[in-house]
């Protein structure tokens, strides 16, 4: 009887001795909350400033969720918003992995959550946000410009060819047509309508106000979007997990793939050089008011 207890001390001590030479998040009884950061405009992708789409983060949420002794997963966002189409997926993927893998979502708002932005950091289960954290802007815009004039001005005839009454619509080098425009209000009426769903069935009792108060594309400072329901509490990610998951919670980034593999993947084909060289030439006009246009989504926030 005595051999046998000695023997199980023997083995207690050799798995206690295996146990603190694994890495600490491989430990027993160890909390981890893996941290994925989520940051840019969303979907707005050109050859010099790629955004936030599902392709580009699925991969690391699907590490996160994965992640061995996860006792929960945190998303750190920093969006303007971007395409409602990848908002909406990126959301959808992130409570899809959540419910697979039976974890709770904690979302830390830091410069802004707003419009797709926001519609991520639904995915949540908890919203927490610093005082001066933007949140909001549930709503949908879009824009062009008006350049008929100009090419008037310069002496230029435009020239398009359509089959299909529609195709030319919202042309900006014709005349603005009210049909048009009507149409694009009734697209962005829909599209608005399935963004308040989202809201409604992430947040639930937690909103206050009126659909009129919260659904107009306004957006607010950290303390009154708690007041509105849209967040839940003041407090920064460090804090928050040691607060909920002890001192020593391990919280590993888990960040996009990178180094040689990423790189043989990602190399042009042989002769590639020459032209890659003078398309990037040609896009440097796209890419200069694709910069523009992504500097004044986060202008729109004071940022």
């Amino acid at each position: 009887m005595s051999e046998q207890i000695s023997d199980r001390a023997r083995r207690s001590g050799l798995l206690e001795r295996a146990q603190k030479m694994l890495p600490a998040r491989f430990r027993r009884g160890t909390a981890v909350v893996p941290v994925v950061r989520l940051s840019g405009v969303i979907g707005a992708v050109t050859p010099l400033r790629p955004g936030m789409t599902l392709s580009g983060v699925a991969k690391m949420l699907e590490r996160a969720f994965g992640t061995r002794n996860a006792k929960a997963v945190a998303l750190v966002i920093n969006s303007p918003g971007g395409s409602p189409v990848q908002s909406r997926q990126i959301h959808l993927r992130i409570r899809q992995l959540a419910a697979e893998k039976k974890l709770p979502v904690l979302v830390f708002v830091e410069d802004v959550a707003a419009s797709g932005g926001y519609m991520i950091a639904c995915a949540g289960d908890e919203i927490y946000c610093d005082p001066s954290s933007i949140l909001g802007s549930i709503g949908v815009v879009g824009g062009s410009f008006g350049l008929e004039g100009l090419i008037k001005k310069i002496g230029v005839e435009r020239r398009l060819y359509t089959a299909g009454s529609h195709k030319a619509m919202l042309d900006p080098f014709l005349p603005e047509n009210p049909d048009d425009v009507a149409r694009l209000k009734a697209i962005q009426r829909e599209i608005h309508a399935i963004f308040i769903a989202l809201v409604k069935q992430s947040r639930g009792s937690r909103l206050k106000g009126a659909d009129d108060a919260l659904f107009t594309g306004e957006y607010w400072a950290g303390d009154t979007a708690i007041g509105l329901g849209l967040a839940d509490a003041i407090g920064d990610l460090r804090s928050t997990l040691r607060a909920r998951y002890g001192e020593k919670v391990l919280t590993p980034v888990i960040a996009p793939a990178s180094g040689m593999l990423s790189g043989l993947l990602g190399r042009r084909a042989a002769g590639a050089g020459s032209l890659a060289a003078l398309d990037g030439i040609a896009a440097l006009p796209d890419d200069l008011i694709s910069a523009l246009e992504t500097r004044a989504i986060w202008a729109r926030f004071g940022l």
